[in-house]
């Protein structure tokens, strides 16, 4: 989605947020319950409990597979937030450092991170947060995401822009259009969510467009293998939502432990 990242930890969450205090570009949000990353978890701060930092991700990613690839002879894998002296340098600089510990040894590896945000800040990123968290009264899920995704791969070379329409009978449709052709698809009798599930009738729906680029960094995030992707089109038609779900290993439960959704501007606020 992006290079850099807010991390925001609070007692009860771990948060990945992608260009949350901007109004351009995709947004994205990635929570983690705490439980699910940690099996011991401390955090003081001044800001209620809260911090949040901006990180370079392929840094983390880089960290995260060093650890992974010694895991098999690792006791633990602590990570602390840590100021330190860079090499050359009289002032301290804010660190997440990882700690690899096994029976004889031990790897330390930091990554450089910006500093703390300050208590308004924390509360400017959670007042985004609150804002993005607000989800369509109605989604409808594709579970066949290969069959999305290669289709969306054929027409993305026809146009910069693409015409989505949440039809209310469980339909996603997607338009692009060229000088020379037209081409769309429509995904029939999804599963239907949300407030107006068992009340939605006619053949209604909502039409936005949105940027062709915006939508195929958006499909980037099935890279994360989730298990069913949600559609829907926020209030007064200011943004197309997409939510990923994931179920619990080997069932069909959702893993309430994960959520993970982004947020895509509107080219016309649609009809």
């Amino acid at each position: 989605m992006g290079k850099i990242c807010h991390v925001y930890l609070t007692k009860d969450h771990t948060f990945f947020l992608h260009n949350l205090l901007t109004n351009n570009g995709v947004q994205s949000i990635a929570q983690f319950r705490i439980d699910a990353l940690f099996s011991d978890y401390h955090i003081t701060s001044q800001s209620e409990d809260r911090i949040a930092f901006s990180l370079d991700l392929s840094l983390l990613l880089r960290a995260l597979r060093s650890a992974a690839a010694i895991s098999s002879a690792v006791d633990r894998l602590q990570i602390k937030l840590v100021k330190k002296l860079p090499p050359n340098s009289t002032n301290p600089m804010p660190f997440l450092t990882f700690e690899t510990k096994g029976y004889a040894s031990a790897v330390i590896q930091d990554i450089p991170i910006s500093k703390p945000l300050s208590r308004a800040h924390v509360l400017e990123l959670q007042t985004a947060l609150d804002d993005a968290q607000d989800l369509p009264r109605t989604l409808v899920g594709v579970s066949e995401l290969d069959s999305l995704l290669n289709f969306v791969e054929r027409m993305k070379q026809l146009g910069d822009e693409m015409g989505v329409e949440i039809g209310k009978n469980g339909e996603l449709g997607l338009k692009v259009s060229s000088s020379l052709v037209n081409l769309g698809a429509e995904f029939k009798r999804l599963m239907i969510i949300g407030e107006d599930s068992e009340q939605i009738n006619g053949d209604g729906g909502m039409n936005v467009l949105v940027s062709m680029k915006h939508f195929v960094k958006c499909l980037q995030c099935h890279l994360a293998k989730p298990d069913c992707a949600f559609y829907g089109v926020g209030s007064q038609g200011g943004s197309l939502t997409v939510v990923y779900q994931f179920f619990v290993p080997g069932s069909r439960q959702t893993d309430k432990s994960i959520s993970f959704h982004c947020r895509l501007p509107v080219l016309d606020p649609g009809s």
